[in-house]
């Protein structure tokens, strides 16, 4: 055997090892396997490096700018809440979560939707006294599930897709190839998701219990004119069950109605006084068509959407003590507005302007970032602190924002227009229309997830040159006498294992050099093993290692290893039945 066949296996054994039992990023692990490649001369630098300029991988990192323009501009969050509604059994929840994340997935890229959903569903399931651990982890399986539907759904389809266009020179994959395949094993895991994860999915408490928050804010929002929310009730507009906060009156004209009943319906530029803790304030901001009621918020220097909300604690060093907000002119002196105060546990029946601040108030001041470097060493505030994620949305926008996703879909499905010109059009209105700024664009990039693709995509290229693939290929076709159908379900089963060892970029890039050679070997169609390449190795289940949305949902669950096994290996082995069985069909070996 050559020795840079065996110095490729070597390097490929100790990436997938370190990948499984080390706690290292898998960009690290991936890049420093491909230095040692490079480094011993295995793999040119220029073929080295080719992937990261892979469509796939361009691809996803536009579609990490769209995502971001959706979120910034609040274009899901609340429509997902109202999409939910009340479930009337465990069974009936968990399908208000699988089904629309599915479908969602199959139009933009899994991780995202995951990343957008988490909020929502946490939420929502505290509203409706369910088991955090009920819904994430189905969350997360079906978004992968929904994903293996499109050419978008997943940036392991993109990356292969870019492969197969580049190493083979065919067309690239159209927008619904792979729903031939993808829908079946959609729809019949989630099937199996409803049926059974109410035995196989114990109930977990979740690792974070940021509600846990003791200090409870009073604050006033107020219905704007000619919202969405005019004419509903107070069930309809969803603030009935806002978690870790209630609804204690609504200040009507000079009336003041103090029980207010679910049937309640709200009215233009009604005043909403609320007592919740500050995630509850941050969620309240998420509505569209409520405002906080202090005017002194609109006459802040800059647009809303540089701001941020921020807690201070009031000290004894405070100059306007015992003063009212109203008096002490905090927005003048400040630059920032009082949005909420917190008082030793105390309710303060009062208007925000007319709180008389009192030593150790806490306050939630909604301000330019750059209160906190301004007012951090201040002998008037004890502790300054930003609260995360509490720039409010820009819910003006959220059309635009969902105008553009539409765009870049129709663009890849109806114009077959290339994914990566789509998304990098889309990405660019998210910015040029201010769905997002630029800053956030940037920000937004998941950078890791890009090197992992890319390093594994050199590692792949020295699979393939160093004749390390042939040799594997040639393994294949002798345990399975020549037979396609024999290959095509072994190499899918070793790709599921691998999937769930490592990653599902990675597997998929160091498994394609395989399968280009494993078909000819055989002499026969390259497509039903590109297929199910891209179907085997998006399909993780039964490790939470494996897949990035896996991975986002063990803590907020508060799931153990065990939990992903019980219930995703046996989802496992049905991907894997369901695509040996339906890819020759639709793909044969011999067109």
């Amino acid at each position: 055997m050559d020795w840079q066949i065996v110095v490729t296996f070597l390097v490929l054994a100790g990436v997938i090892c370190s990948l499984t039992f080390l706690r290292a990023g898998a960009d690290t692990i991936l890049m420093g396997g491909l230095t040692i490649l490079i480094v011993t001369g295995i793999v040119p630098v220029g073929k080295a490096v080719e992937g990261f300029s892979n469509e796939g991988l361009l691809a996803v990192a536009f579609l990490f700018v769209v995502s971001e323009g959706i979120r910034q501009t609040g274009g899901f969050s609340f429509a997902g809440q109202q999409m939910l509604g009340r479930p009337k059994s465990l069974t009936d929840a968990q399908a208000r979560v699988m089904v629309p994340s599915a479908v969602l997935s199959a139009f933009l890229n899994n991780t995202p939707v995951v990343a957008m959903m988490m909020p929502v569903i946490s939420d929502w399931a505290k509203k409706m006294r369910i088991s955090i651990s009920h819904l994430m982890l189905p969350l997360s399986y079906a978004a992968i599930l929904g994903g293996l539907c499109t050419l978008v759904g997943t940036s392991t389809t993109l990356v292969v897709d870019g492969l197969l266009q580049r190493q083979t020179g065919r067309p690239g994959l159209s927008m619904f190839e792979v729903a031939w395949v993808g829908v079946p094993v959609m729809v019949i895991g989630l099937i199996y998701l409803l049926v059974c994860s109410r035995w196989l999915l114990p109930e977990r408490k979740p690792a974070i219990t940021p509600m846990d928050d003791p200090r409870e804010y009073t604050v006033e929002m107020v219905v704007e004119p000619g919202c969405p929310l005019i004419g509903k009730t107070i069930e309809q507009a969803g603030l009935r069950h806002l978690p870790g906060m209630y609804l204690m009156e609504i200040d009507r004209a000079d009336d003041v109605i103090a029980a207010v009943s679910s049937n309640e319906r709200l009215a233009a530029n009604d005043q909403l006084v609320f007592v919740g803790v500050v995630e509850s304030v941050i969620d309240l901001q998420k509505i569209p068509g409520l405002k906080p009621a202090t005017d002194q918020l609109f006459k802040l220097s800059g647009p809303r959407s540089e701001r941020c909300l921020i807690e201070a604690v009031v000290s004894d060093s405070f100059r306007f003590l015992n003063m009212s907000i109203r008096t002490a002119k905090f927005r003048s002196n400040y630059n920032a507005a009082v949005i909420a105060v917190a008082r030793n546990g105390q309710r303060i029946n009062k208007k925000i302007g007319d709180i008389e601040l009192q030593r150790g108030d806490t306050l939630l001041i909604e301000a330019h970032p750059s209160f906190i470097d301004q007012q951090r060493n201040s002998r008037e505030f004890f502790l300054v602190s930003q609260v995360e994620d509490s720039t409010p949305p820009r819910h003006e926008r959220a059309w635009i924002a969902r105008l553009i996703l539409l765009a870049m879909i129709g663009m890849v499905a109806l114009f077959n227009i290339p994914m990566l010109v789509a998304a990098m059009v889309a990405a660019g209105l998210m910015t040029a229309t201010r769905c997002c700024s630029a800053t956030e664009a940037k920000r937004s990039i998941d950078w890791g997830v890009l090197i992992t693709i890319a390093a594994g995509l050199g590692i792949g290229q020295a699979i393939y040159s160093s004749g390390a693939a042939k040799l594997i290929a040639n393994a294949f076709t002798g345990m399975a006498n020549d037979s396609p159908l024999i290959v095509l379900a072994i190499l899918s089963f070793i790709t599921l294992i691998l999937t769930n060892l490592i990653t599902a970029k990675a597997t998929a890039t160091l498994i394609f050099p395989i399968t280009v050679a494993t078909a000819n070997a055989l002499g026969v169609d390259l497509m039903p093993f590109v297929i199910t390449i891209i179907i085997s190795a998006a399909a993780c289940f039964a490790t939470p290692i494996g897949y990035q949305t896996n991975l986002m949902v063990f803590g907020p669950g508060g799931y153990k290893y065990g939990d992903y096994l019980r219930i995703g290996g046996p989802l496992t082995l049905i991907v894997w039945l369901l695509t040996v069985i339906i890819v020759p069909l639709v793909w044969p070996f011999h067109p």
